[in-house]
């Protein structure tokens, strides 16, 4: 079995709690006039503390692969690009194939079958792309 790793969030926690104990303890000390402005702190703090919560388990969700549309399973999406404001042009690998769908709400159609590893050797027929295409712009204003 693996050893638990000490995650972000238990960092975090570790390092905040006694934090938040401390300003806790300080704040029931302060005078009476003062409780508003630690209420307001206690408050703020904790907010920080939730908001910086969300995220370390965002990260770490992220970095174990749990994100969803994540590479598991005989489907993967190969490339993707927005055709519309709603339309894509979506690849998904199946097998030894790939195959081009058109991705609109409430459809899916199917556009092309082709072999796998087809599509990389269309992208890379494109020369330069958009670097050679502003060179030429930039290259034309000065003329």
């Amino acid at each position: 079995m693996m050893k638990p790793m000490p995650t972000v969030l238990a960092v975090a926690c570790s390092l905040l709690l006694p934090a938040l104990a401390h300003a806790a303890t300080a704040m029931d000390a302060a005078a009476p006039e003062a409780s508003a402005a630690g209420s307001l702190l206690q408050v703020f703090i904790g907010l920080v503390a939730v908001l910086l919560l969300i995220v370390a388990t965002a990260w770490v969700g992220k970095r174990m692969g749990v994100a969803p549309g994540s590479a598991s399973g005989p489907l993967q999406v190969v490339a993707s690009t927005s055709v519309g404001t709603r339309e894509r042009v979506v690849v998904v690998e199946v097998g030894e194939s790939w195959l081009v769908l058109g991705v609109a709400p409430g459809s899916v159609n199917a556009l092309a079958t082709l072999p796998r590893g087809e599509a990389r050797s269309l992208t890379a027929a494109v020369p330069g792309g958009f670097a050679a295409r502003l060179q030429q712009l930039i290259e034309k204003r000065r003329a």
